[in-house]
């Protein structure tokens, strides 16, 4: 089961490898424009649009890399004061009876939306935009994918015995 973990895990850092060039790019993207609108007055809109895209991708996409490092957005209200057993017992309610059903149930509401795109190749947001909505949309069901396979890792280290979790032997 560890090796499963392990190859799930696998799939979270080499997507979150691949797009973290992202950040970079946008941000040279981002100063082109600037320098582009305010010292040359020149705008290109699909330029622009590409940093949306860019945005989109880099944090749609690299959501299942945030939950494996655990450095995703946590309501630590009892969780914080917890011992380590009802932390296990909280993050275990979590992916099972919050995370992985609302991801389902998001990829369920919004294949329709995606598929349709996909059908009519959906232009541009804006007049002179990137002609691609549909790749932008295509995030929507990546993003649950990516949170669902790093959630069922996660979830199969949390119930694996004390004794062959990594944490434990470290």
């Amino acid at each position: 089961m560890l090796r499963l973990a392990d190859s799930l895990d696998m799939i979270s850092r080499l997507t979150a490898s691949v797009i973290r060039w992202l950040a970079l790019v946008m941000v040279l993207v981002q100063f082109g424009i600037v320098v582009g609108r305010y010292v040359f007055g020149y705008n290109i809109i699909a330029v622009q649009e590409s940093v949306l895209y860019m945005h989109a991708t880099l944090f749609m996409l690299g959501a299942g890399y945030t939950l494996l490092v655990d450095k995703h957005v946590r309501v630590d209200v009892f969780y914080a004061k917890a011992e380590p057993r009802t932390q296990r017992r909280i993050d275990v309610f979590g992916h099972v009876f919050l995370l992985i059903p609302s991801m389902l149930v998001i990829l369920y509401w919004s294949w329709p939306s995606v598929r349709n795109s996909w059908k009519i190749l959906e232009g541009p947001i804006s007049v002179g935009g990137i002609e691609a909505v549909f790749l932008l949309k295509s995030l929507i069901p990546a993003f649950c994918i990516l949170l669902v396979i790093q959630s069922l890792s996660l979830l199969i280290r949390l119930l694996l015995p004390e004794t062959s979790r990594p944490e434990a032997k470290a």
